[in-house]
């Protein structure tokens, strides 16, 4: 018959995979708690904060212009100062064509009037002349004959010069009509400018007020990088140096065992223990 043996051992083991760089990394803890004193800011990285800040305090030296133009685009960048002159352009025009496009040119030419007159003129010489020297000046076919002369020469030039009249007429009330069309669009540019400077001046009014608050608004970063920079330096130690720190690991353990024995091992051990008890008295008993 045989029986069981139990037995519980407790271990403890330690690993330690960064021994054989332990010299190299004692070096580099070194030079990071070395860097733990030195994350504040330089005297160069004070200087150029005070720097900053002093210009920001100073302001944005452009600020005043950007208003004004902010100002001037609100209230449409002078896109219509000229709409007036364009406006008396066309009544003057309108006023020298309006005697020509009404009509009342028509047979009002003074070049015409005395070209008319020197044409009477030369035919009632040449007629009349004529019948002087037939002793007939005078006389009935006399004054005939110089209504159809200066007829005959003056209907022709009567008739181009009305012709020219009329289409002098048709020119003068196309151009009046295209200068009307002209005159409106180009009033309808300027107001079409004058609302894009508006529009323009919407965006440029925030750009104003940009630079009203560049002090404040530089002063607040240059701060924050006053701030910032040691904390930045003391994460750039804290990534090297953490991981550092959690390379070595330490287990306890315990372990029990089980051991299988048969019966003639038992009554060895039950008998060697036997024996033990016994040998104090063996003098006693005679051996």
């Amino acid at each position: 018959m045989g029986g069981q043996s139990t037995s519980t051992q407790t271990q403890q083991s330690q690993t330690t995979p960064w021994a054989a760089a332990q010299p190299a990394l004692q070096t580099m803890l070194g030079q990071i708690n070395t860097g733990l004193s030195n994350t504040g800011l330089t005297s160069a990285e004070s200087s150029a904060l005070d720097t900053l800040k002093n210009n920001a305090a100073a302001g944005n030296p452009y600020a005043d212009q950007i208003s004004g133009n902010a100002r001037s685009l609100l209230n449409g960048g002078g896109a219509t100062a000229q709409a007036g002159n364009v406006q008396d352009n066309l009544a003057a025009y309108r006023n020298l064509l309006t005697p020509y496009a009404n009509g009342s040119m028509i047979g009002n030419n003074p070049a015409l009037t005395a070209q008319l007159a020197q044409i009477r003129s030369d035919v009632g010489n040449d007629v009349n002349s004529q019948f002087a020297a037939a002793g007939r000046d005078f006389s009935g076919a006399n004054l005939m004959a110089l209504g159809r002369g200066v007829t005959a020469a003056e209907a022709p030039i009567i008739a181009a010069q009305y012709n020219q009249d009329v289409a002098n007429q048709l020119a003068a009330t196309n151009a009046l009509y295209n200068a009307g069309n002209t005159t409106a669009n180009a009033l309808t540019q300027m107001q079409q400018s004058d609302l894009v400077n508006r529009g323009q001046g919407v965006t440029a009014a925030q750009s104003a007020l940009d630079a009203q608050n560049y002090g404040a608004n530089a002063t607040l970063a240059a701060e924050a990088q006053r701030r910032g920079i040691p904390v930045q330096a003391l994460s750039l130690l804290a990534q090297i140096g953490v991981p550092i720190a959690q390379l070595g690991t330490q287990s306890n353990g315990t372990t029990t065992g089980t051991q299988q024995k048969s019966g003639a091992d038992q009554f060895a051990t039950i008998a060697g223990g036997i024996s033990s008890l016994l040998t104090p008295f063996k003098g006693t008993w005679g051996g």
